[in-house]
């Protein structure tokens, strides 16, 4: 990695620590081990923040769509929908390599020195994949229909799947409160596992949850082809060297798609590029002249 690139990437990981901090900003809830219920936390933050995180002041667009998807409130669900839209039509999955804390530790963990990390293996992009499975189910389906006598639905996806929530909220709360010591049991013992598994992973693979898992992932890259903010190819310039691809943490190549579903805009590509073909721009459509 040359100097421009480390220049960038220590740009985007002070962002990522920048917004991480601001977000996750409440520091009397991790002395007192409670979370704030302020007015700052009906709105969402674009990235996967759990909300029962003692420090976060907003809430998670994911856990929050699971709380109202079901609901009669319209206004309510209207407003996560509204939000997750555009938020998706304006950046894409920029939010994934610039404002998500959970892929800023899983960008992290990655650093951590390892005999042989793992690039990919057959099946990967099948398995990329499932986090749509994981959308469709756990936090629509689920939560919609599988609801109790009052129509009430378990936050499907946050209770049994989310590792963000155990490391962000689940730890943190159970060990600042003794209480909550006491009533833990085998769903928090699942979700701890989830998490191990997930911290181990991140070592030798590069995100494998916003790979595999993520839900907000998996909506965002809904949009990465028309979003405003992304990734500008100019093939006029390519020498076609295959620098962009190899450095690609996200094995994709801007080259043949710059607006690749699994791109999350890091812009590691654009330092790589010797001849400057490659910019995180607006995407915008230049006007033809006659």
């Amino acid at each position: 990695m040359d100097k421009k690139t480390k220049r960038g990437e220590k740009w985007r990981h002070g962002v990522q620590t920048l917004w991480a901090v601001l977000t996750n900003s409440f520091l009397i809830g991790f002395i007192k081990g409670k979370i704030y219920t302020g007015p700052l936390k009906n709105l969402c933050v674009p990235g996967l923040n759990c909300y029962s995180c003692p420090g976060a002041l907003g809430s998670c667009p994911i856990g929050a769509l699971q709380s109202v998807i079901g609901s009669k409130n319209y206004k309510v669900s209207f407003y996560v929908v509204g939000f997750l839209i555009f938020v998706g039509a304006l950046c894409g999955r920029f939010v994934c390599g610039w404002l998500c804390p959970f892929g800023f530790i899983q960008d992290l963990l990655h650093k951590i020195p390892f005999p042989k990390k793992l690039r990919t293996f057959r099946g990967d992009r099948l398995l990329r994949k499932l986090k749509y499975v994981v959308l469709v189910l756990f936090v629509i389906l689920l939560p919609m229909f599988a609801v109790d006598q009052f129509g009430i639905s378990d936050p499907w996806f946050c209770k049994y799947i989310c590792p963000a929530g155990t490391l962000e909220g689940g730890l943190p709360l159970v060990l600042l409160n003794q209480a909550l010591r006491s009533t833990v049991g085998w769903l928090y013992a699942w979700k701890n596992v989830l998490l191990l598994l997930t911290v181990l992973l991140s070592v030798i693979i590069y995100r494998p949850f916003c790979k595999y898992l993520c839900p907000l992932g998996g909506i965002y890259a809904l949009f990465n082809k028309v979003s405003v903010f992304s990734l500008r190819f100019q093939e006029e310039k390519c020498v076609h060297c295959g620098k962009c691809a190899d450095i690609c943490k996200m094995n994709v190549d801007p080259a043949v798609n710059p607006c690749d579903s699994e791109c999350i805009r890091c812009g590691l590509c654009v330092g790589a590029c010797p001849v400057s073909a490659l910019e995180l721009a607006k995407n915008l459509k230049k006007k033809e002249k006659d």
